[in-house]
């Protein structure tokens, strides 16, 4: 059975003979770590990717990287346009608004 969700990961890795994915409605955090077993394991790196609804149409996505944001996106599921790589500040103005808003 087929879901959807908004944020999408798709896995590649060695021990992997194709790749793995999963979905995520609205948080999704991954804490890498790296050492030598489970018991030996030090946290390595944590990213996060968040949706966030800024109206019924338009959903904001950011990405994260120990907490700083890297990357912001919106998508309009009405018209279904994508707009990447937004500005990380908060002056940007999200889809649909006029400039008078």
């Amino acid at each position: 059975m087929s879901r959807s969700y908004p944020i999408w990961n798709d896995v590649t890795a060695c021990i992997y003979n194709g790749s793995k994915s999963y979905g995520v409605k609205d948080e999704g955090i991954v804490t890498v770590k790296v050492g030598t077993s489970k018991t030996y394991s030090y946290n390595f790196v944590m990213h996060r990717t968040t949706r966030k609804r800024i109206n019924k149409d338009v959903s904001e996505f950011r990405f994260y990287v120990n907490g700083k944001l890297l990357k912001r996106s919106q998508f309009n599921n009405k018209t279904k346009i994508y707009s990447d790589n937004l500005p990380i500040n908060n002056h940007q103005k999200i889809m649909g608004d006029s400039i008078d808003a």
